[in-house]
């Protein structure tokens, strides 16, 4: 599961496994985790974080959103 980002507490990552599924980003924290899709970006699923960390997160995929959407594409190609 490579690692994209690291910022702050953030680990901003994906699954070899998520191919399969439009382009999104895990976020770990401890024992938090998040999954936003990328386009556009919007939470999908949390556990753990509240609604400022949420926040913080958002704001961090939105001003990465190219280099993730980069990463993804470099990993899977572009046919997602």
């Amino acid at each position: 599961m490579p690692t994209i980002l690291k910022i702050g507490p953030y680990r901003f990552f994906f699954y070899a496994s998520d191919k399969d599924e439009p382009m999104h980003i895990h976020v770990e924290s401890n024992d938090k985790v998040a999954k936003f899709w990328l386009g556009p970006v919007r939470l999908q699923f949390s556990s753990g974080f509240n609604r400022v960390e949420i926040g913080k997160i958002e704001k961090i995929i939105n001003e990465y959103h190219s280099k993730l959407l980069e990463a993804w594409n470099d990993y899977f190609g572009d046919e997602n």
